[in-house]
């Protein structure tokens, strides 16, 4: 489902379905992830700037431009690797919400 452009991520950004942005909910907001589909190899680099619901048994949610880039817009579901690259500064949006 996407959402409509006045959407807020929890980090305050606004919502962009093109961006290269992902919500989980065991990385600081603000943290760099590589994020690679173990079925084909594809590789991506995303900001974690949302959270999932608190519910959700997934480790990320990716925009719909992650999706597309790593070859699974159409399946919905993959399964992925997630590689910290950079974690934000500190006192700079590091929160655990």
């Amino acid at each position: 489902t996407l959402f409509p452009y006045t959407t807020l991520f929890r980090s305050g950004e606004i919502f962009d379905h093109k961006k290269m942005t992902a919500a989980c909910n065991t990385l600081p907001l603000g943290t760099w992830v590589l994020i690679t589909n173990l079925r084909n190899g594809k590789t991506i680099k995303v900001k974690i700037n949302d959270r999932l619901h608190h519910k959700t048994r997934r480790l990320v949610d990716l925009t719909k431009a992650g999706a597309q880039k790593l070859g699974f817009i159409k399946q919905g579901l993959t399964r992925v690797k997630v590689e910290v690259v950079q974690y934000p500064p500190k006192g700079k949006s590091r929160k655990k919400v």
